[in-house]
């Protein structure tokens, strides 16, 4: 018989129970079936060890099982781990230097597409660079520095409209002024 034919016999006779197997054992029924999967991929590259009794094959396919589902729960530990980490650096972290949650900021932030204000925070708000807020964006850096400027002088518009009318353009005392020479 074939690898092929091997494999899929095996497949038939514990699809099922694997991954009843699986579900009886971890806390999110979603990931059953990716463990289920990686099983599978497991047992195909192992195929020339199997077993060709029924019941050898059988046992064996829930010892691989076994091994996938400790490789499961150790992501699991680690990823929670990290995180538990990642809480506790983030609950030391400073307040921001910038006044993000300024009413006047947040509406003239407001104005601009997504992606403008998303290029003027990571510049502004998080300390990037135009090129690194480029490369972060998948922009070119001539683009960002382009986008960039007219983002400014849109903000720079909407700020100045949140404080009231512009004041009229001041008087000079110049002899180029109007009626004098």
């Amino acid at each position: 018989m074939s690898d092929q034919h091997r494999f899929e016999a095996l497949h038939a006779s514990t699809g099922e129970q694997l991954l009843r197997y699986f579900l009886r054992r971890i806390d999110d029924p979603g990931d059953a079936a990716d463990l289920v999967a990686e099983t599978y991929l497991v047992l195909w590259r192992r195929i020339g060890r199997l077993p060709c009794d029924d019941d050898g094959a059988r046992a064996w396919a829930f010892g691989v099982a076994g091994g996938v589902l400790r490789n499961h729960r150790r992501g699991v530990r680690r990823r929670l781990a990290l995180a538990d980490r990642l809480r506790d650096s983030l609950a030391e972290a400073t307040e921001p230097d910038v006044p993000a949650g300024s009413p006047s900021i947040r509406a003239a932030l407001a104005q601009l597409s997504e992606e403008d204000q998303e290029l003027v925070t990571l510049i502004a708000w998080d300390g990037l660079s135009p090129t690194q807020a480029a490369q972060a964006l998948g922009i070119e850096p001539g683009a960002a520095r382009v986008r960039l400027h007219r983002a400014r002088r849109r903000l720079r518009a909407a700020l100045g409209a949140a404080d009231g009318p512009e004041p009229p353009p001041r008087a000079t005392t110049s002899s180029t002024a109007v009626g004098t020479r």
